[in-house]
C-alpha cells in the first residue's frame, strides 16, 4: 500500500535518468506525489526511440484479455503482474485519453492513437510534465558515480555533478544505441552490487544457415531480387526444448542474410535461446495457411501439361514471386518434381537459423537488472535510494504493445516506490 504523499516541506528531490516512456512515467508519478523532479537524458530531446517506434503507427498496448496479456511476459509474468495490474492496458488508454489522445482497437487487438502518431501524444505529455514542475536537462550523458557519491554527467558545458535524495534509472537496454540505449550502465551497477542478467537481442531478425556449401546466407540471386520483400500470408511453427509446438500466422520480411519482422519477433526469444544451446534453430513455414494439406496435395498432383512448375503453382495455389524464388533456393530439383514431397514442404518448409542479428539492430533487449536483486519498491538494496525501471530490467516481451505497457508500468511503480521509501525514512535522515 502506498504511503501518504510527503508534505511539501519534506518532499524529496529526485533525479530521473532516461527520458523514455519509463523515465517519463516515473517523473509524472513523482511530480504527482509532490517530489521535485529533474530528468536527465543524453539525447537532444526525450522520447527518441518512442517517436521512431511510432513512425509506422504507435502501438500503445493490446486489448486481449488480461490473463493472455500477462502470459506474453513468460517467465517474468509473476514479477510484472502486480505492476501491470496497477497500470493495465485500460489504464494506459485512460491515461492517453486524459492527455486528449483518443485510442482505438485495431483488427489484431492492438491499440493505437486515433491518428496513429506518436508526436502529438509526446508533446501533450511533456506539456503536462512541465506544468507539473518537471525540469529537463538534455545532452547530459550519465557516467556513473563520482568519488564523492554524486551522479556524474558529461554535457556540452563539460563535466556536471548532481546529487539528489533519490535516483530513478530508466536507461533502456542496449538496442538502438544511436537513440541513447547503449548498455553502458551495466558495469557501473555491477560494481555496486547489482545482479544483472546478460543483455541479449530480443524482437530481432536472424541469419539463415548456409543453404549450400561455401555460401553465407541466401544466394546472390535471392538477395538481389527479393531482400526487403514481405512473405505473406504465412504461418510459422517452432518446437521448443520442452517439445511444445507453437504456431502463429502473420508475415515477415526476407532480409539480405535471413528473416525478420513481426512474425519472427513472436518467436525470437525461443529461437535465440535454442541457437544458444544447440547452435542453430529450425522453424517450419506453412506457405499456404488457408489450405489444408489435402487441398495442397490435390493441386501438386494435378497434371500441368506443358506449363512450367512456376506457372502451375501460381495458377493453382497462388505461389509466386518471393515464395517461388524461395522454393527454388531451398529445395532440390527432386523435391520440386515430387508432388507428395512438394505438398508436404509447402505446408512445412524447414528453415534453419544460425544466429541472431546484432543487439544494436534489435527492437528491444532481454536481460538486465534482475527483479530478485530489487526490493518490492524497485530499489537496489546495495545502492539505497537508487531505483530501476523500464527495459533495463530483466524482462522481455514480443511486439504488440507489450513492451510499452510494461515500460510505463515499471516506471510508475519506480516513481511510487521512491515516494513510499522516502515516506518511510526517519525525519532526521531526510
Amino acid at each position: 500500500m502506498s504511503t501518504p504523499t510527503p508534505s511539501p516541506a519534506k518532499a524529496p528531490h529526485v533525479i530521473v535518468i532516461g527520458g523514455g516512456p519509463a523515465g517519463l512515467m516515473a517523473a509524472e508519478t513523482l511530480a504527482a506525489g509532490g517530489a521535485q523532479v529533474d530528468v536527465y537524458d543524453a539525447m537532444p530531446s526525450v522520447g527518441r526511440k518512442f517517436l521512431l517506434a511510432g513512425k509506422g503507427g504507435l502501438n500503445l498496448t493490446h486489448a486481449e484479455p488480461l490473463d493472455y496479456f500477462l502470459g506474453r511476459y513468460a517467465e517474468r509474468r509473476e514479477a510484472l503482474t502486480p505492476l501491470i495490474n496497477d497500470f493495465n492496458p485500460q489504464a494506459l488508454r485512460d491515461w492517453a485519453q486524459a492527455l486528449g489522445i483518443e485510442t482505438f482497437v485495431g483488427t489484431s487487438n492492438r491499440v493505437f492513437p486515433k491518428d496513429l502518431k506518436a508526436a502529438p501524444l509526446l508533446r501533450a505529455w511533456l506539456h503536462r510534465l512541465r506544468e507539473a514542475g518537471v525540469r529537463f536537462h538534455m545532452r547530459h550523458r550519465w557516467q556513473g558515480w563520482a568519488d564523492d557519491g554524486s551522479l556524474l554527467f558529461t554535457s556540452p558545458q563539460g563535466e556536471v555533478r548532481q546529487s539528489a535524495d533519490a535516483t530513478v534509472l530508466a536507461l533502456g537496454g542496449a538496442s538502438w544505441a544511436r537513440l541513447g540505449s547503449d548498455g553502458a550502465w551495466v558495469p557501473w551497477l555491477q560494481a555496486r552490487g547489482a545482479e544483472i542478467a546478460p543483455l541479449k537481442p530480443s524482437n530481432c531478425g536472424f541469419d539463415v544457415a548456409p543453404t549450400a556449401p561455401g555460401r553465407t546466407g541466401w544466394s546472390e540471386h535471392l538477395r538481389d531480387r527479393f531482400a526487403g520483400h514481405p512473405i505473406k500470408p504465412v504461418a510459422m511453427s517452432f518446437t521448443d526444448a520442452q517439445a511444445q509446438t507453437h504456431r502463429q500466422q502473420g508475415e515477415f520480411v526476407l532480409t539480405f542474410s535471413g528473416i525478420e519482422g513481426s512474425l519472427v519477433y513472436t518467436f525470437s526469444a525461443r529461437i535465440r535461446d535454442a541457437i544458444e544451446t544447440q547452435g542453430s534453430a529450425t522453424v517450419h513455414l506453412d506457405l499456404l495457411p488457408s489450405h489444408t494439406p489435402e487441398q495442397v496435395l490435390t493441386e501438386t498432383k494435378r497434371p500441368r501439361g506443358t506449363r512450367s512448375l512456376s506457372t502451375h503453382l501460381k495458377s493453382c495455389l497462388g505461389i509466386q514471386g518471393v515464395k517461388m524464388a524461395w522454393l527454388h533456393e531451398v529445395l532440390t530439383p527432386a523435391q520440386l518434381a515430387d508432388p507428395v514431397q512438394l505438398a508436404q514442404l509447402l505446408k512445412a518448409l524447414p528453415v534453419t537459423l544460425a544466429a541472431a542479428r546484432p543487439i544494436d539492430e534489435a527492437i528491444s533487449t532481454a536481460g538486465g537488472v534482475r527483479f530478485e536483486s530489487l526490493t518490492t519498491q524497485q530499489m537496489l538494496p546495495s545502492i539505497p535510494g537508487v531505483f530501476c525501471a523500464g527495459e533495463m530490467l530483466d524482462w522481455e516481451a514480443p511486439t504488440g504493445g507489450y513492451l510499452l505497457t510494461a515500460s510505463m508500468a515499471t516506471g510508475k511503480a519506480a516513481g511510487q516506490g521512491v515516494l513510499d521509501w522516502w515516506g518511510q525514512q526517519p525525519a532526521a535522515a531526510r
